[in-house]
């Protein structure tokens, strides 16, 4: 595939010494291997409170080329950490001035899969939902679902010791594991799994690190079984330390070993957090996929009320009770993407619990589902319960819960809820008294915390809301960490419950376990990292969990002059900091953040990588002159500014509104390149073009002499065809209509955009037939300009504004009357919804007209039910397939459109599971993006249409996909207005 990104461009600008280390490291790896100062940023974070710059990252192909990068490193002493997502709350996975081995790009197939046996055989840099998704075919799946399971990497789930929110049926990672492909410390590759009698023998009897840490292992664990039954917590949820607890072999010489004891390492890796070895391959249990899942979600007005329906509801030996608390509520009833999936909550409970029960069949989950309501009325003070039983109804709670932990940090301010003491787990039974224990002493620190988690395990995620950013703000972080830990020792809890020690729960690694057991941990430890070069500093021997923070008080923001309104996001710098690393935008094969990062895996062209690199340049982990750089170019140039993150990220972060920022200062220094330029002035050139002379320009726009000077001139690539002009525009041809109508509804503005009056107006007569049939009659706005979306898109701001302004003079009017106004080109509407007031900040009719403009589809679901004049529908049986453009999937969803679609009884439509179609505008059209933008529609869009059944209609509502779907596969896309109009009655 070819990327927007030079090799120049990765040039080595890291010290002497870090470069002696990559040249060694190339002479070793096939993979990739990145020592510039853009790739120590973009991985010196994950999602943890930490900030550690590496030396540099590798991307291995293959298990060669992680033994040969361990090896380099232990020939070098150069510390390293395999990292999978990226997405650890403790800190695991950032480094300092080591190598970061990044699994996620390369090393991600399933292996094989056996269904008789249940398990599967798997790379570590697979996620949990696409290694799920792989074997659904047998039936059966890996159960460890933490929230960030769209993401999240197997591997990463092994070294954490993940668990998820039905741990009470299956337990934890460890309990999924049956054997290793692993490269210990020295770079040696072997495999752990359960071994007893002669192999064990065998395997002690070897030379080098392996057959030292299988004679050792076995005394170390007899000689911590004492301290191991006194201080490792008598509860599910205990993920901290080693799980010396799980070593079975007798200690003792190798040719003492009782024959009858295993010895499986496999159970010491998991949740080690890559500070032993490296894991290449795994082999997972699997379990049966349950026939029918049902919830119940039960309101409560109280926390403690929701905790103490928590021990009650356990006696139904329920699949799993998760708790959503007040916070997360209230940020998902505010969030553009979350608040669109609430219809089951009622009233304005302050905590929720989701109980989830499974059945052999509809039935058994109906009467499990029963046996709930009927527990919560007797037992419990909620004072209602919502039955879900339909697959896409449970599927919107679960998914809030999953993002609770980004919408909680949409809270304003600096101060934020953090994840330092989240992780505690005591048994469910405590959770009542141990809660308002710890919230006695969150208050009493002078501030609040925000709750969520698995409660049928005891493990809630408690994030107290603290700045960081001020001394004080970190004396508190601490200060309630200490008290946090005294009480999880009373309540015989476990401090690290789910996400592991990393470095906020490995600082207090003495006080929970106690100096002899963290002596048998660093035993360990020296067994199979003597060098300690294996991710230092995590687990026990961390750094003080105040040093190493993202925000410090060294944190500091170099001013930017900018033009969008940011007021809402606490300025530019505040719009970037949104981004808080959960990696929700690393995900695949779902929704529609972010097509770049589904098409080449590569964690700059997330939106976490982006926002990494932004903030680096604009605090200091960058120069500051970066911010407006060929580099940082390279880094935003992927971004298709489908503005899929301002609603599928759980913190909001709106990368394509930063681009547009971004591009606007660039452009300022570099100037504006001719694409740019021919494409921000589409509607002038389209309006030269059309007309009489359309044939003539249509030939010299599509002949193939004609695209190699394009491409040559403009980069725009020759295997796109530009869109033909017609000799006849919309408005000549709506102006020249025999048949009217006199509407009952009265007028309706159409806003006519550029490419429906140039391009398609065949869409724009459908949407006015559609319109009258519904009783409307039908106006042009006069004196409109292009809405500006090209422009905005290129950077170019102040001539967006200029149009914005002069299409506000002209609706406003029409506004003002209560007439409305309707587009039938998404990116033109959502336009002058979400960018007008940016870019005319505090012009009152800027907001005024955002919220009355309105696509097509959105007023004719209005009419559907308001009594008045509707349509008759043919009979003609037809189907249909609907792809939504991007920009209204955002800001507006898909439901309106597909409802739309469906409404002509003989129309059956469905929606496309597809993201980003991959044209985005001008995008697609680009030579360097030409690439990345057929990888984009390959994902699921260009398979999904392939299958369609013979005779089946594709339906959009953007151009760019209209064109993108005709290009794919040769098959005509029509807007939704025009798929309606035919199945009216003529």
């Amino acid at each position: 595939m070819t990327r927007s990104l030079s090799a120049s461009a990765r040039s080595v600008n890291a010290n002497s010494a870090h470069q002696d280390i990559a040249r060694e490291l190339r002479r070793e790896v096939d993979g990739e291997v990145r020592f510039d100062d853009y790739a120590r940023q973009l991985y010196s974070t994950d999602a943890s409170i930490y900030r550690m710059v590496p030396a540099g990252v590798v991307i291995p192909r293959h298990s060669d080329d992680v033994a040969a990068t361990v090896a380099t490193c232990h020939r070098l002493g150069v510390p390293l950490l395999p990292r999978g997502g990226g997405t650890s709350l403790s800190g695991q996975t950032t480094v300092d001035d080591g190598v970061v081995i990044d699994f996620s790009k390369y090393m991600n197939d399933v292996v094989s899969i056996n269904r008789e046996e249940r398990w599967v055989t798997t790379q570590p840099g697979v996620t949990i939902d696409e290694l799920n998704r792989q074997v659904a075919h047998t039936g059966l799946y890996f159960t460890p679902d933490p929230s960030t399971k769209s993401r999240a990497n197997v591997g990463g789930a092994m070294g954490n010791n993940s668990c998820g929110s039905h741990s009470i049926v299956y337990g934890k990672t460890v309990d999924q594991v049956q054997a290793m492909s692993v490269v210990l410390s020295d770079g040696t590759a072997t495999e752990f799994r359960a071994v007893s009698g002669r192999e064990l023998e065998q395997r002690m009897a070897r030379t080098g690190l392996e057959g030292e840490i299988y004679r050792g292992i076995p005394g170390i664990a007899a000689a911590a079984a004492e301290e191991v039954d006194a201080r490792f917590p008598k509860i599910l949820r205990r993920v901290g330390g080693y799980n010396l607890d799980r070593v079975s072999a007798a200690p003792g010489p190798y040719a003492d070993i009782d024959p009858t004891a295993a010895l499986d390492l496999t159970q010491v890796m998991v949740g080690s957090e890559g500070t032993l070895a490296a894991v290449t391959q795994a082999r997972l249990k699997l379990w049966p996929i349950p026939a029918d899942r049902g919830l119940a979600v039960l309101h409560f007005n109280t926390l403690h009320d929701a905790m103490e329906g928590t021990v009650a509801l356990l006696e139904l030996q329920p699949a799993a009770i998760e708790h959503i608390g007040e916070i997360i509520i209230q940020q998902a009833r505010q969030s553009l993407g979350f608040a669109r999936g609430l219809s089951f909550l009622q009233g304005q409970p302050s905590d929720i619990l989701v109980v989830e029960v499974t059945g052999g069949d509809k039935a058994e989950t109906a009467d499990k589902l029963a046996r709930v309501q009927q527990t919560a009325a007797r037992r419990t003070a909620a004072y209602t319960t919502t039955l879900l039983h339909e697959p896409a109804a449970q599927a919107q709670v679960w998914a809030m819960r999953e993002a609770g932990l980004g919408l909680m940090m949409n809270v304003e301010g600096d101060a934020k809820p953090l994840p330092f003491v989240e992780d505690t787990a005591v048994s469910p039974e405590k959770l009542p008294e141990y809660v308002a224990r710890f919230d006695e002493i969150v208050k009493r620190h002078g501030t609040e915390a925000g709750y969520y988690g698995h409660a049928s395990v005891g493990c809630l995620h408690i994030r107290p809301l603290v700045n960081l950013k001020r001394s004080e703000g970190i004396d508190r972080m601490y200060q309630i960490a200490d008290e946090i830990s005294d009480l999880v020792l009373e309540f015989e809890g476990s401090l690290s419950g789910e996400h592991g020690d990393g470095i906020v729960r490995g600082a207090w690694a003495e006080k929970m376990f106690g100096k002899e057991l963290v002596g048998r941990f660093r035993d360990v430890k020296a067994l199979f990292d003597p060098k300690g070069i294996m991710n230092p500093g995590k687990v026990f021997d961390t750094p003080d969990m105040r040093e190493n923070l993202r925000y410090g008080t060294d944190y500091t923001i170099r001013p930017v002059s900018t033009r969008l309104d940011w007021t809402a996001d606490g300025g530019f710098a505040g719009a970037i900091e949104r981004c808080n690393g959960v990696g929700a935008c690393r995900k695949l094969n779902a929704g529609a953040m972010c097509p770049s990062f589904m098409a080449t895996r590569e964690e700059e062209d997330s939106t976490r990588g982006r926002a990494n690199a932004l903030r680096a340049a604009i605090s200091g982990g960058l120069p500051l002159t970066e911010l407006t750089s060929e580099r940082m170019h390279d880094v935003l140039d992927l971004c298709l500014e489908c503005k899929s993150c301002k609603s599928e990220c759980p913190s909001n972060v709106d990368m394509a509104k930063i681009k547009y920022e971004f591009l606007n200062l660039y452009n300022a220094e570099h100037g504006i390149p001719l694409r740019s330029r021919l494409v921000a002035n589409i509607h002038a050139l389209s309006a030269l073009a059309a007309g009489p002379q359309a044939g003539v320009a249509n030939f010299m726009m599509r002949n193939p002499v004609s695209r190699w000077f394009a491409e040559m001139a403009t980069n725009i690539d020759r295997r796109r065809k530009l869109p033909k002009v017609v000799s006849r525009t919309f408005e000549q041809r709506f102006a020249r209509r025999t048949t009217r109508t006199t509407g009952s509804r009265g007028d309706v503005v159409l806003f006519h955009d550029t490419f429906t009056n140039f391009n398609h107006p065949e869409a724009g007569l459908a949407a006015v037939e559609l319109l009258e049939a519904f009783g409307f009659n039908v106006v042009l706005a006069t004196d409109r300009a292009c809405c500006g979306r090209p422009m905005v898109s290129a950077g170019m701001l102040d001539k967006a504004a200029a149009n914005a302004k002069r299409n506000i003079d002209a609706l406003m009017p029409w506004v003002k009357s209560g007439t409305k106004v309707v587009g039938i080109e998404s990116s033109c509407v959502f336009t002058m919804k979400d960018e007008y007031p940016d870019i005319l900040p505090g012009d009152p009719d800027a907001r005024e007209l955002a919220d009355a403009v309105m696509t097509v589809q959105d007023l004719v679901a209005q009419c559907v039910s308001d009594g008045g004049q509707q349509p008759i529908w043919n009979d003609t049986p037809r189907k249909a397939m609907l792809h939504v453009h991007c920009h209204e999937r955002a800001l507006a969803g898909t439901q309106t459109a597909i409802n739309v679609l469906n409404l002509p009884p003989n129309l059956d439509a469905s929606l496309i599971n597809a993201g980003c179609c991959g044209m985005a505008g001008s995008f697609g059209f680009g030579k360097e993006h030409y690439d990345v933008s057929q990888a984009v529609g390959e994902d699921r869009l260009f398979p999904a249409l392939r299958s369609a059944e013979p005779g089946t209609e594709f339906a959009v509502t953007g151009v760019s996909c209209k064109q993108q779907i005709e290009d794919a596969t040769g098959r005509p896309a029509r807007f939704v207005a025009e798929v309606l109009a035919d199945s009216l009655r003529r």
